[in-house]
């Protein structure tokens, strides 16, 4: 019988021995009494504990190279992530990304390491070398504020950056994805301007214009019957009978002037349009209306940046659309008129005025009239305003806000001079009750006011066909000088009642004193003979007149004024 071949064993190689290996290998082959046997296991500990250092000596170098490799590594780029695309390789699905660094847009690879789950549009991601994403690293919290102008389809939006109004299409981040967002609304970019981070929250920055509109029915406006009259008829009747306006064909005005000199009440008439008309809608309708009032000052939009003007306005109208499509009635008034919508000519602002008078009127021009806003502007001197904007189709009705006649200022002193006020106690008793008091004041400072006596002149005025006309203090009353006169009575009664320690109150020669004193102290008249500066507070044509001279405390005669236009 055959044997069976049994293949000898091998034995697993071993590692060499060191040099303390071979000395102990050496030691236990010695006798335990030989002599070099203590020698051998001294030298066998010594080169243990050199071995030990060398160990740690080598550690310690290694984590030196390893900082050194570190520092001198070339930095990461820093990329903004747009989405993910799926890649199949040998049947496995991988994903490429869509990065963008440097403004420049790559598609790249993403270290497995990476949680694809973390990377979100606009989110931060840092690329070696190869361009491969290697981290993330959020969202920037940083970056430019910019305002939408447009919502476009496939998480888009059309953004401009302000300076020279440049337009940006850019996408929504996973941040503000389902964000309402609208026109005018700000959004803050990345530096590159590919992807809208975030939604900057609205501020009174955009309502800066708005202004409060008390309750302020008609009968608190005294004094202006043909204007309110003619307001009324030209608003209140195309937005409250709309049907009969359009069984008529007839066409709708667009907006509104109202011009007179200042202080008669162009501001008040225009809150009181607002609020009253507002009132009448919201009964009519049936649905929640407010005002949004937007009172605007010239000057306010005169900007020395090349179309900071123009941006100004196109704000104005966009919010006014915006508040309209929100359920407010919006109206745009216009203070100072003429100092934004000036005949284009040449001037300090002449460069403003040419771009702004178009501009306002393009505004103007893609508005339907009184359903998008109401557009009312107030001037002191219309003959001022281009003529484009008060043609027929922009500026369809110019009222007169004239100075109040003596009936007029009878009813404006009525709304200041309340029966609830104190009075004189002595003309308390004497009259029966304050509402006697009352209309014995108003009478008494009414009859001085606008007597037509030496001492009420207060200018001259010179006509070009050579015709000469004396105004008095009653042809230059206004609502502002009532309301002034009136409150200085109260200061003087209340001075008086401070020194006293009496019952004091309003008495007839508080407001005589108070009368005379607004004429001579009053700010609203010029202090010069300058007839430009008097043409805003006169109730004349400004091509008639030639010259101005008022009349100074003290003089028997007027003053000759050389100033001529």
């Amino acid at each position: 019988m055959d044997e069976i071949f049994t293949p000898p064993f091998e034995e697993e190689p071993q590692e060499p021995l060191g040099l303390v290996g071979r000395i102990e290998k050496l030691v236990a082959q010695l006798d335990p009494g030989h002599p070099v046997r203590a020698d051998l296991l001294d030298l066998s500990a010594e080169l243990r504990e050199r071995e030990d250092i060398m160990d740690e000596a080598r550690e310690t170098i290694e984590k030196l190279e390893a900082v050194v490799a570190k520092v001198t590594a070339p930095a990461n780029r820093i990329g903004i992530f747009i989405t993910a695309y799926p890649r199949f390789e040998n049947g496995r699905p991988t994903m490429l990304a869509n990065i963008v660094v440097g403004g420049q847009e790559y598609y790249c690879n993403v270290d497995p390491r990476v949680d694809m789950r973390t990377l979100r549009r606009g989110t931060r991601v840092l690329v070696n070398e190869a361009f491969v994403i290697i981290g993330e690293l959020g969202y920037d919290r940083a970056g430019p504020v910019v305002k939408v102008s447009e919502l476009l389809a496939g998480d888009r939006l059309r953004v401009g950056s302000g300076v020279g109004d440049q337009a940006t299409i850019v996408y929504r981040s996973d941040l503000i994805a389902k964000e309402k967002l609208k026109a005018g609304d700000e959004v803050r970019v990345d530096a590159g301007f590919r992807v809208a981070l975030e939604a900057i929250a609205r501020t009174k920055q955009n309502d800066y214009f708005l202004d409060t509109v008390p309750e302020l029915p008609w009968e608190k406006v005294g004094g202006q019957h043909e204007a309110i009259s003619a307001i009324r008829e030209a608003i209140e009747g195309p937005l409250l009978h709309p049907d009969l306006y359009e069984k008529f064909h007839h066409a709708t005005p667009k907006g509104f002037l109202l011009y007179g000199p200042p202080g008669c009440g162009k501001t008040l008439i225009g809150k009181a349009t607002a609020w009253n008309l507002t009132q009448q809608l919201r009964a009519k309708t049936g649905e929640e209306m407010k005002e949004f009032f937007m009172h605007i000052k010239g000057p306010e939009i005169l900007n020395m940046w090349v179309g900071e003007s123009e941006r100004m306005v196109r704000e104005i109208f966009a919010t006014a659309r915006e508040k309209r499509r929100e359920g407010f009635l919006p109206f745009i008034f216009i203070d100072e008129a003429e100092s934004i919508l000036g005949t284009r000519r040449g001037g300090r602002f002449s460069s403003i005025l040419s771009t702004l008078v178009p501009m306002f009127c393009t505004e103007m021009d893609g508005l339907e009239s009184l359903h998008d806003a109401v557009i009312i502007i107030a001037s002191n001197r219309a003959d001022l305003i281009d003529p484009a904007i008060l043609r027929p189709g922009r500026i369809d009705r110019k009222i007169k806000v004239a100075r109040p006649s003596k009936d007029g200022a009878r009813e404006i002193y009525s709304l200041y001079l309340t029966p609830d006020l104190p009075y004189d106690p002595a003309l308390l008793a004497e009259k029966g009750g304050a509402q006697a008091v009352v209309e014995h004041l108003v009478s008494k400072v009414i009859e001085t006011q606008f007597a037509h006596r030496d001492e009420n002149r207060f200018l001259n005025i010179t006509l070009r066909s050579g015709r000469k006309e004396v105004l008095y203090r009653g042809d230059l009353v206004s609502g502002a000088i009532i309301a002034s006169i009136v409150e200085r009575a109260k200061s003087h009664a209340i001075r008086r009642a401070l020194a006293t320690g009496g019952d004091e109150g309003i008495s007839e020669n508080d407001l005589l004193v108070s009368l005379e004193a607004e004429y001579q102290e009053n700010d609203i008249f010029p202090p010069t003979d300058i007839t430009e500066d008097w043409l805003h507070l006169i109730d004349h044509d400004a091509e008639n007149v030639v010259k101005v001279s008022p009349f100074r405390s003290g003089d028997n005669a007027p003053k000759a004024a050389p100033a001529v236009i």
